[in-house]
């Protein structure tokens, strides 16, 4: 009876790279990987820090923060800023995506699994006690060790754009509730004006009832006064919807429920700044500092790899190599007879039909898009950088000039109007309509004002990155109805 049983195993000269590849690289392993250099950023460009939440330990603490945060009820800008930056779940998702880049990164590090396959022949045969022989292959892609430097820079450049992706989703944020806290805070700022203008509507409506029982003034003169009571109602009811949902906007981006949604804002903006920021090189600050230009260059990084590594593979798309040894044994009358051979098998694909000009001519294709894109990306920032810094100077400008110029006037007219009404010069009508025009215009400061303080926002995020690029402060007032004079709403 002749037993003869092959047996092919792998080699073992790629044992040290298939090793090696069992080690991790700490960078990309770790569970926070890449944060502290989104933190860093996050913290030069909106001077607050955030956290990236990975379990329930680090998720209480966050919720202590916020009800210490909170306990003012009462929050400034900044206050807001940073509950936002530690509890808005959107923010934590958007972080799901670095750890995602993180791992990819990680992956590229480690060398591939060779693959095994095991096979039998001569089964049920009892004269070769019922097996005749058993092969084992194992393979390995040579092909992915001989492109392994040209992958993990891919795989790293991507991971840097993640980490900057992550900045500027955090400072989008950052910029979204600064904006969202001015718009509210101003709207209780003109509420208090409007609050102002329905008293004297109301008196004046009230005045014009009893003179017209007198038969002093006639039903226009009476129409007039009571129509005006009644827009402006109407126009309160506006005012306490759009105050709601200023406050509800704010509440959403700062993630919060339940009780913590009592907080209140102040009654009004913070005063003008006595002296403007000077930016004589705004746009080489822009473009050095601007996180989504960043992006855009990484992205043409990683392109730019990925064509190499197409190109270095165009031809040969697939190597795999297989090493090892085949042991034969056959037994004979005078004993066992055993022989050893070597083997080694490349396997590679020819390129007979597919010479790879379709995807070298993808890979181009995709690195001039990113080059165009980068390029694009550099001239809308000088030109959003530049529209920025003209609408801060410019709202600045528009804003002290109701402060100094039209509220100083609007004043001198209604004190004059009160000296005159009780010098029975002027009626009472010419009062109350000049007390209504200062209001009005006190509305028009409020909201200029507002712009201001928002273009003032839209300039960070224009030096920096996170915002829009189209915002200039020309958003809407948004009034609260309130009494005027109260801590905040």
């Amino acid at each position: 009876m002749t037993v003869n049983r092959k047996i092919k195993l792998a080699a073992l000269i790629g044992l040290p790279l298939v090793l090696a590849g069992c080690a991790t690289n700490a960078e990309y392993s770790a569970r926070d990987a890449g944060f502290t250099t989104v933190d860093a950023k996050v913290a030069t460009a909106a001077t607050k820090r955030s956290v990236w939440v990975q379990n329930r330990e680090q998720a209480e603490k966050v919720n202590a923060e916020v009800k210490t945060l909170l306990k003012r009820k009462t929050i400034d800008a900044d206050t807001a800023v940073q509950i936002a930056l530690i509890n808005n779940k959107g923010l934590q998702a958007a972080y799901a995506d670095l750890g995602d880049a993180s791992a990819d990164a990680w992956q590229a590090t480690l060398f591939p699994n060779p693959s095994v396959s095991i096979g039998t022949t001569g089964i049920g045969t009892p004269e070769l006690q019922a097996y005749r022989a058993i092969e084992g292959l194992v393979t390995t892609n040579i092909l992915a060790l001989l492109t392994r430097d040209k992958t993990i820079a891919i795989a790293d450049a991507r991971f840097r754009q993640a980490q900057l992706a992550a900045a500027l989703s955090t400072l989008t944020l950052a910029a979204e509730t600064r904006r969202a806290w001015i718009e509210a805070v101003a709207s209780w700022e003109t509420v208090a004006q409007l609050s102002r203008a329905q008293i004297a509507a109301d008196a004046s409506s009230e005045l014009a009832s009893k003179l017209g029982e007198t038969g002093a003034i006639g039903k226009g003169t009476q129409a007039r006064e009571h129509v005006f009571n009644a827009e402006l109602a109407g126009q309160a009811a506006e005012a306490r919807l759009a105050a709601r949902l200023a406050k509800e906007n704010l509440t959403r981006l700062m993630g919060l429920w339940g009780a913590d949604v009592d907080y209140q804002v102040p009654n009004r903006l913070p005063d003008l700044p006595k002296t403007l920021a000077r930016k004589e090189s705004i746009e080489a600050e822009a473009l050095k500092r601007r996180v989504d230009l960043q992006i855009a260059r990484l992205d043409l990084e990683a392109v730019a790899k990925s064509y190499k590594l197409t190109e270095a593979t165009r031809l040969v798309t697939d190597l795999g190599l297989v090493a090892g040894a085949e042991a034969e044994r056959e037994k004979e009358d005078h004993g066992t007879k055993v022989e050893t051979t070597g083997q080694f098998e490349l396997d590679f694909v020819i390129p007979i039909f597919d010479s790879g000009n379709a995807r070298m001519r993808k890979a181009e294709l995709a690195h001039m898009r990113s080059a165009n894109l980068l390029a694009e990306k550099a001239v809308n920032i000088r030109s959003e950088a530049r529209s920025a810094y003209e609408a801060y100077r410019s709202r600045y400008e528009i804003a002290r000039h109701y402060r100094n110029s039209v509220m100083p006037l609007r004043t001198k007219i209604q004190e004059e109007a009160t000296l005159s009404y009780n010098g029975m010069i002027t009626s009472t009508f010419e009062l109350l309509a000049d007390i209504r025009a200062k209001v009005d215009s006190s509305v028009l400061s409020v909201n200029a004002k507002r712009d201001f303080w928002l273009a003032d926002a839209d300039l960070v995020t224009a030096i920096n990155g996170g915002g829009s690029g189209g915002g200039s402060g020309a958003a809407a007032a948004a009034p609260a109805a309130a009494e005027a004079g109260g801590a905040g709403h």
